[in-house]
Formats: C-alpha cells, structure tokens, sequence
C-alpha cells in the first residue's frame, strides 16, 4: 500500500475495455492533477480512445478560472492523450449549483442508463485532512443523501462554496475505488480512517465499495503513524 509510483490504468483499462468496451473513471482534483498529467502521457502506446470521463466531483466556476477541476485536467493532461472529446463528461458551469446538479445527473444517466446509480470501472478518489473525499464533507447532510446521484452544495466549509458531488451511493457501486493520499498532513487522519474506532465519522471511512475493490495508495509521510501491514508497491507497480 505503501509506495512511490504507482500506474492503476494500463491493467484496469484493459481489463475493461476486453469485458465491456469502454473504460469508465472518475477523476478528482488536488494533487491528482499533476500525479496523473505527469505519469499518464509518459505510459508507452497508451490508447484512451475507448474511455470516458466523469469527476468525481467538480467546483461550480468557469472552465478558466483556477478552482475547475475540468479546466485543470483540460490545460495539464486532456491535451495530452485521446480521449475523444464526447467522452469526457463536464457539467455545465453556467448554471445555478442545484440545476448543475441535475443536469450532470442526466449527463451520467445517458452513458449508465441501465444502472440505478452509475457503476463506474475505476474511480479515483483523494482525502483532505479533515477525511473529506470528494465534496463530502464531515457532519454534512450529505453523508446521509440516499437516492441522488449527483448532489448540488451551496455550504462548502472549502471554498469555493457551490459544487456538485458523486453521492456514497455512485461512489460505493464502483467497481474499484482507489483512494491516493500523500503527505505527513494526512498521517493522522488515515490513521484515524484505517485504524481509529471513530473512523466511520470520516467521510473517506464510508467509502465501502458494494460489489467492487477499494485500494489505497499513500507515500511514506502518510504511512507513517500507522501500525497495520502495509504493502509496498515497486515504482510501476500496475492494478
């Protein structure tokens, strides 16, 4: 679990596109960003001509300005590789955070549309200090959101306020869910979610894939209070 670096996509592409025809992820923002703009352009004869794209969650501004999750991966990687341009799903930044809402709810209906809540191949997820995962904040209504997919939020305590976010229930019919959290800020609270006994109260702690895998990737300053096994990947090492 342990590790440098680690390429989840070559394996899990594959294996998804071989059983269904396409590779569907989900992306969060953060440090991701840059991990993945570095890392995916370099991978010899990667094809993304079979994959789609959806967010994890996503920031209600416009595509330029800094805070879009979407504008990031636009100008660092989607320039980069072939995703076909209608495979990667955005929402609609114009509109007012509750319709934004349900318009990337129909957006991911149209490409899940024989699912009760979209099941994902691979979704790729961080964790705040605070064990937030995408806009699911701790003590938030939202935790207990049952029957969306896409959720507005107008309260973010982490600027900027309006988002919209996959709900636990998308999250949780994911067919691999892979969190990646580096850095000593995050040793105490991933401890607290793999270890503590108050480790449900974290959102991140939620996250228990239904009918699919759940993996966590984390360098050594994130490691570094735990005291369970860990695993230590190989740079390269592939899901």
């Amino acid at each position: 679990m342990a590790g440098r670096r680690v390429v989840v996509f070559p394996s899990s592409a594959e294996k998804a596109i071989s059983s269904h025809g396409r590779f569907t992820l989900g992306l969060s923002g953060g440090s991701l960003v840059t991990m993945l703009s570095k890392e995916l352009p370099a991978l010899p004869d990667l094809d993304c001509s079979k994959w789609v794209v959806g967010f994890c969650d996503e920031r209600v501004v416009s595509f330029d300005d800094p805070e879009s999750t979407y504008g990031l991966y636009k100008g660092q990687l989607f320039s980069k590789v072939n995703i076909p341009d209608n495979g990667i799903l955005t929402i609609d930044s114009s509109l007012p955070v509750t319709e934004c809402a349900e318009d990337y709810t129909r957006k991911l209906k149209k490409v899940f549309p024989d699912d009760d809540f979209p099941v994902f191949d691979l979704l790729l997820l961080g964790m705040g200090p605070d064990g937030h995962t995408c806009s699911l904040f701790p003590d938030h209504p939202l935790l207990e959101e049952t029957k969306k997919i896409v959720a507005p939020i107008s309260d973010s305590p982490k600027p900027p306020p309006q988002r919209v976010t996959m709900t636990f229930p998308v999250v949780n019919s994911a067919r691999c869910v892979v969190f990646v959290s580096t850095g000593g800020s995050k040793a105490p609270v991933l401890k607290e979610v793999l270890e503590g006994r108050e480790g449900p109260a974290f959102p991140a702690a939620r996250v228990v894939p239904t009918n699919g895998e759940l993996f966590w990737l984390v360098d050594d300053p994130a490691a570094a209070s735990l005291t369970i096994q860990v695993e230590r990947l190989s740079s390269g090492a592939k899901l």
